[in-house]
């Protein structure tokens, strides 16, 4: 499959991509069929354009799967982190389609689940910063609680008059155990502290009754933070190691941080995704935790990343008020022995490996940053 940088890079049709429409950009976005594909399973995943989307988009391609992408509607091109995996719509025989879409509106919802025909559905879409779910507690409400529940019903819907059986993933989160006492697992009661925490508990009780009354396979996994260079650079681990780069090349003096004493346990999210889909390859479905067992505090993490680039994190932080949450989750450490004995899942990315991969791509585009504004500066 010949691939393509991005979709503004795409030559098809000899245009940029700034004269050509849009529905030769994104077809499968008005409902399009896909053409030459032959593929044994279909797959669709929303937040696509995410983290974990890449992450597993990328996993199941190399299984041989079709993936559909829902993709939000955006005045610019919000595909970054899926460039590198990205075919033009005009190629026969691509294996990855993007549909125009939101989990806020059940109509695309349902247009998307007939078009797509999937064999296995991850719902990874969400508003995933807990910060801002304080400030958005509404939307957060809506597209990760009852964006949850319309998924569901359009793919029960689809299962009723299709006969078809599609597995269902749903993406938790640590931050449901809020302030629970660790090691927490799947039994460990959900004790929520954010508006984020409580949607997804929402959204993990949606997925239990819908398994419960309906048959459905449905897997809920609930995952411990998992961390990458392709992260949000307004997440602390990712706002850190950016900062460092930044800083080392002379770009930024000053990292502003919250709680420096909140402990989490970060494993790599391309581990992460490995479960995911392990979950629905089993023979039952469940729930299950996905964690390192390993917890560090941001002050340990701000410790080995500055280190990594021979820098004294004291030197360059200062705490600003701003960023503490109204209510704080203190303490998640994951135990994932489920996890380990039926998926024979584990992690392979170490505290000090993960660090060191985030801090070093980070450097490596701070210096590009570097090199460029002294290339702007010679050209004048």
């Amino acid at each position: 499959m010949k691939q393509v940088d991005s979709p503004a890079g795409s030559a098809a049709a000899g245009r940029s991509i700034k004269s050509r429409p849009l529905n030769e950009i994104f077809p499968a976005a008005w409902g399009l069929p896909s053409r030459g594909i032959n593929l044994s399973k279909s797959a669709l995943v929303t937040g696509i354009t995410g983290q974990d989307g890449s992450y597993l988009t990328e996993l199941l391609l190399s299984k041989g799967y079709m993936v559909h992408g829902l993709v939000r509607r955006s005045s610019s091109f919000n595909t970054g982190r899926i460039n590198h995996i990205y075919s033009d719509p005009h190629e026969l025989g691509r294996h990855l389609v993007l549909h125009f879409g939101d989990l806020t509106d059940s109509t695309s919802l349902r247009r998307i689940i007939e078009d797509a025909m999937p064999d296995e559905v991850y719902n990874l879409g969400a508003q995933s910063h807990v910060k801002v779910s304080f400030e958005l507690p509404e939307y957060t409400a809506d597209a990760d609680a009852l964006g949850t529940l319309r998924l569901l019903d359009c793919v029960r819907d689809h299962m009723a008059h299709t006969g078809r059986t599609v597995r269902f993933y749903q993406a938790g989160s640590s931050e449901m155990f809020g302030a629970a006492k660790p090691p927490q697992n799947e039994e460990t009661p959900f004790y929520p502290r954010s508006p984020y925490a409580v949607s997804k508990v929402a959204s993990h009780w949606y997925c239990v009754n819908y398994r419960e009354a309906y048959g459905l396979f449905i897997c809920n996994g609930i995952l411990f933070n998992h961390e990458s260079p392709r992260r949000g650079e307004t997440f602390v681990t990712r706002k850190i190691t950016r900062a460092v780069g930044r800083i080392k090349y002379g770009l930024q003096d000053k990292l502003y941080l919250g709680n420096l004493a909140a402990k989490r346990d970060w494993g790599f999210a391309g581990d992460y995704v490995k479960a995911m889909w392990l979950m629905l390859q089993q023979t039952e479905p469940g729930d299950f935790a996905v964690a390192t067992g390993e917890a560090y505090s941001v002050r340990e993490f701000l410790e080995e990343a500055f280190s990594c680039a021979g820098l004294e994190w004291e030197k360059y932080v200062a705490i600003d008020p701003m960023y503490f949450r109204p209510t704080e989750v203190d303490f998640l450490c994951g135990d994932a022995s489920k996890a380990r004995r039926v998926l024979n899942w584990k992690p392979e990315t170490s505290f000090k490996e993960l660090v060191r991969m985030m801090v070093e791509s980070d450097t490596r585009k701070a210096q590009a940053e570097t090199l460029q504004k002294a290339a702007l500066a010679g050209s004048h």
